[in-house]
């Protein structure tokens, strides 16, 4: 096969892309734990999966591969005898407090099941009720905590995957993710790089690993050209875990030797920088108006490596976002897409339901979802083919396109 992890830009032809199918966890979502599971609101399982194999689709008809999260997991872990073992243990020992001193008969129960079971159960959250544990072994943390329901608690926003891991060049970076309820799921990508027959004999360099102390999503990670990427200062995406990112990638490989920091405003509805910038076209971006100053700049840090530095990295600080986008780009004009065509009010509303996150599947092709009609009109006016899918259940998550996918490949763009 080909190398299994080729992404040198954010509009290359997409080639190979990972996916998750929305599952059971959804269904264990309910008010009182919505909020700690980060959800605003509960999708309607059976829509969502229609919708994403709708989304599916869209990328196959188009000539992607799609892969599963699910189903690659599962297979890394029979191809190892002692992947199985070691996969629930590190599941353990990350669940914390919830496995509440059950851990021997969570481990039983799990390593019982066929491994696309296991890895399902995983993912979905292990009931107490499920288990049924002896009322002889029942400890003191069950019982003082006996009306909550899970071993494990579910991993709802799987279906996101382009946030537990990033494909930067011919590598990746496996994501400290920022909130605890999402820490779990680069476990998944680390079993699939380290076990998978596509991908453990190629020995996929790690830009960036899960144990480092500081978080960063791939939500905000960008590749801009084959020598630049973008990196989004966010409410989930730390200024050291930059830094450690940067320095890592020009001490380990020679195509990119700089790294664009964009800080955005560190809220709940501009959580990464995909859901208020993406790359679009050669030289188009979609923008949420909202995070430029009344000059249209932004505060912009460029990495470089400097090895007179007791950093090792030298910071050059600038906000003008168009003139550094388009030396970056090599380009002469630069298009910035407002969402909602700018108005405020459709502005807001069509962000909030991921009018920015758009995916590019090759350069000029971008999918979105329908119901951000303002924004999509406007994409279409400037030139743009834009394929819509239906998000109605898939957006509560507070989710599009971008979101759902992880390239694993990308065609290599000439302009």
């Amino acid at each position: 096969m080909n190398y299994p992890v080729s992404v040198y830009s954010e509009i290359g032809k997409l080639e190979s892309v990972l996916v998750k199918r929305p599952g059971r966890e959804l269904e264990n979502l309910t008010p009182e734990y919505m909020e700690g599971l980060l959800f605003d609101d509960i999708p309607a399982l059976p829509v969502a999966q229609q919708e994403h194999d709708a989304f599916v689709q869209v990328l196959r008809d188009r000539g992607a591969e799609v892969l599963y999260l699910e189903n690659l997991s599962a297979e890394a872990l029979d191809a190892n005898p002692a992947a199985r073992t070691e996969f629930v243990a590190d599941i353990l020992e990350e669940s914390g407090h919830t496995v509440g001193g059950y851990e021997d008969l969570v481990k039983e129960y799990l390593l019982s099941l066929p491994s696309p079971e296991l890895i399902d159960e995983v993912m979905c959250g292990i009931r107490k009720s499920r288990l049924n544990a002896p009322p002889s072994t029942r400890g003191l943390q069950d019982l003082m905590d006996r009306r909550y329901p899970f071993y494990l608690d579910p991993m709802p926003n799987l279906y996101f995957t382009r946030d537990p891991a990033a494909s930067i060049g011919n590598g990746m970076s496996i994501n400290r993710m920022y909130a605890e309820a999402r820490r779990r799921e680069s476990l998944f990508m680390r079993y699939v790089l380290k076990y998978h027959p596509d991908f453990a004999p190629h020995d996929v360099p790690i830009w960036l690993d899960r144990d480092q102390h500081y978080w960063i999503e791939g939500g905000d990670e960008l590749v801009l050209t084959a020598d630049t990427i973008a990196i989004g200062v966010s409410q989930r995406t730390s200024a050291p875990a930059i830094e450690n990112l940067a320095r890592n990638l020009f001490a380990r490989q020679k195509h990119i030797n700089r790294v664009l920091a964009l800080e955005i405003p560190e809220t709940r509805a501009f959580m990464h920088l995909d859901t208020v910038f993406t790359m679009v076209n050669y030289n188009q971006f979609t923008i949420h108006p909202a995070i430029q100053n009344d000059d249209g700049g932004l505060n912009i840090y460029t990495i470089e490596a400097d090895p007179d530095s007791p950093r090792g990295l030298s910071f050059t600080h600038n906000d003008d976002l168009v003139g550094t986008l388009k030396s970056t780009l090599g380009v002469d004009e630069l298009d910035l897409i407002p969402c909602g065509g700018g108005d405020p009010l459709v502005a807001a509303r069509e962000q909030w339901n991921d009018g920015s996150n758009t995916l590019a599947i090759a350069p000029g092709v971008v999918v979105t979802y329908s119901r951000n009609y303002v924004s999509n009109e406007l994409m279409r006016q400037h030139g743009l083919e834009v394929l819509e899918i239906t998000g109605s259940e898939l957006v509560r998550g507070r989710g599009g396109p971008r979101c759902m996918s992880q390239p694993f490949r990308r065609e290599s763009i000439v302009q």
